[in-house]
């Protein structure tokens, strides 16, 4: 039987929402699921792997990438560079593996004009004021930068209305509960289903007759 392509998932989160801790507590408790891995120009940070984080390279060499179109999307973030390579998005769904692609609302909208398929997560935080806690907490940035990330999460979520799924991350249990629902729902899509139970539908339908 031939393997059946994954599914390409797109995730939004406003900066300190607590994208990443949702992420990594999902990919520990279901199998063939991965996280795409960007290119960015920023420095890692110290609990950071190339290659497992980011792919980390020099502005030079990703503006090159532009050049040869390595990129399905890519955009400057507070003043770094990120994008999506094209072969490792192809590479991981022609492999059966579910695809958790992180990326903000003008990604989004570039991943699905070449994905149609892709499914769209946006997930909230509780309340502004849990989002600036959150950001101030991480001990990362200065308060101008915290200004600057709120500011930038107030235009993020104004686009939620925009994505298939909307997730409030006020419970991290149930939050997590919930994005594990979205997951195990996209692989019952009717053309995973046929391409898994292809032979075992012939067979149904050939015995029973059409199902109405």
């Amino acid at each position: 039987m031939d393997i059946v392509p994954g599914n390409l998932l797109v995730i939004s989160v406003p900066s300190g929402a607590g994208k990443t801790s949702l992420v990594h507590a999902l990919i520990a408790q279901m199998d063939d699921i991965a996280v795409s891995i960007s290119h960015t120009t920023r420095p890692s940070r110290a609990n950071e792997k190339n290659g497992e984080d980011y792919f980390f390279v020099g502005e030079t060499k990703f503006r090159e990438m532009v050049q040869q179109n390595a990129f399905v999307e890519h955009a400057e973030v507070f003043g770094n560079l990120y994008g999506t390579a094209h072969a490792a998005i192809q590479k991981s769904l022609d492999s059966g593996t579910d695809l958790l692609l992180e990326i903000d609302w003008q990604g989004a909208r570039s991943i699905c004009r070449t994905h149609p398929r892709a499914r769209t997560i946006f997930i909230l935080p509780p309340s502004a004021t849990a989002l600036r806690e959150r950001l101030i907490g991480r001990g990362r940035d200065d308060a101008q930068v915290v200004e600057e990330r709120m500011r930038a999460a107030s235009n993020e979520m104004s686009h939620f209305n925009e994505y298939e799924f909307l997730l409030v991350n006020d419970d991290f249990d149930r939050t997590l509960e919930e994005f594990a629902v979205i997951v195990r729902a996209c692989r019952l899509n009717t053309e995973s289903q046929r391409r898994r139970l292809g032979p075992d539908i012939e067979n149904l339908i050939a015995s029973e007759g059409a199902i109405c």
